[in-house]
């Protein structure tokens, strides 16, 4: 388990557990609106695919949304939601597991279906935790995720080290490392799945200002948890001024701010023989000029 002195790591998780339990008794039904947007999108995705899946996990769970919503949707029959804070999973419906996503507690070749809903970001080997997804999943499994891209908050982001810089002369670590879309695909392939598809969606959600969103992020369990994090509180200042930042830059006509959220939507199968295959080059048996009826001419 990762601590705030663990030089290795780039998160604490014993802070998230920590935070994600606090947030509990509170998530549902007020904080917990991000959770069932997106993991709507996920079971659109789902509804696509025509199988069905005896087993799935929801891995990063939290009170079981996707459960909820589920309810014998897209083809799934028995659902485990798992999340690593216990306060978090006691209000979840149906089979539920205590289980951290970085130690996957689950048997080879055993699930039909993953799921995740915007828990991966506070991975610290994202990677291995995929590999262990993988390989928990029987051939031709299904991996479906959805995770916090780098677009992500980029407008609090940069308000908040504008008015810290400007307040105190140093800038701090607070802002969490995410992924690029453009390297997820990579990041499924170095897992080993197979057929991966990538695409991301913005969503954008308005807040009267800026302690609002910074209220919501702690209610949804998504405070700050570099295992670096700087252990004093913002100065009441620092604050202040990142609010009028963030106003000036940020607002809408209607005095309102706005905070951007970027989903990115990872799709993978566990390998499987009877899957396609890419052609060897060379191997077509018709020429593209020929299809386009056009004059094939060789390069120089």
């Amino acid at each position: 388990m990762a601590t705030a002195a663990s030089e290795s790591q780039i998160f604490d998780r014993r802070a998230l557990r920590l935070h994600r339990d606090r947030a509990a008794a509170g998530f549902d039904g007020r904080f917990d609106f991000l959770t069932k947007e997106i993991g709507d999108r996920l079971l659109d995705r789902l509804d696509d695919i025509r199988r069905r899946f005896p087993l799935a996990l929801d891995l990063g769970g939290r009170t079981g949304d996707l459960a909820r919503s589920a309810n014998g949707r897209g083809g799934i029959e028995t659902l485990i939601t798992a999340d690593l804070s216990p306060q978090m999973i006691a209000r979840a419906p149906g089979p539920r597991l205590v289980a951290d996503e970085e130690w996957l507690p689950i048997a080879e070749n055993s699930l039909d279906l993953v799921l995740s809903c915007l828990s991966l970001h506070w991975i610290n080997d994202l990677p291995g935790a995929l590999i262990q997804v993988n390989r928990a999943l029987k051939p031709d499994g299904l991996f479906l995720g959805a995770i916090f891209g780098g677009e992500t908050l980029q407008e609090l982001k940069a308000s908040l080290a504008a008015a810290e810089i400007a307040e105190t002369g140093t800038l701090v670590p607070r802002a969490s490392p995410t992924v690029d879309i453009r390297d997820a695909g990579r990041l499924m392939q170095r897992a080993g799945f197979a057929l991966p598809v990538i695409d991301s969606d913005i969503l954008t959600v308005s807040y009267p200002d800026v302690l609002a969103l910074m209220r919501d992020l702690r209610g949804m369990g998504e405070a700050n948890a570099l295992a670096g994090r700087p252990r004093r509180p913002w100065r009441r200042s620092t604050l202040a001024r990142a609010a009028a930042d963030y106003a000036d830059r940020f607002s809408t006509p209607d005095g309102r701010i706005e905070a951007r959220f970027e989903v990115i939507f990872l799709t993978g199968w566990a390998p499987d023989a009877s899957q396609p295959r890419p052609m060897r080059p060379g191997s077509a048996k018709s020429r593209l000029s020929e299809a386009l009826g056009a004059v094939e001419r060789k390069l120089s």
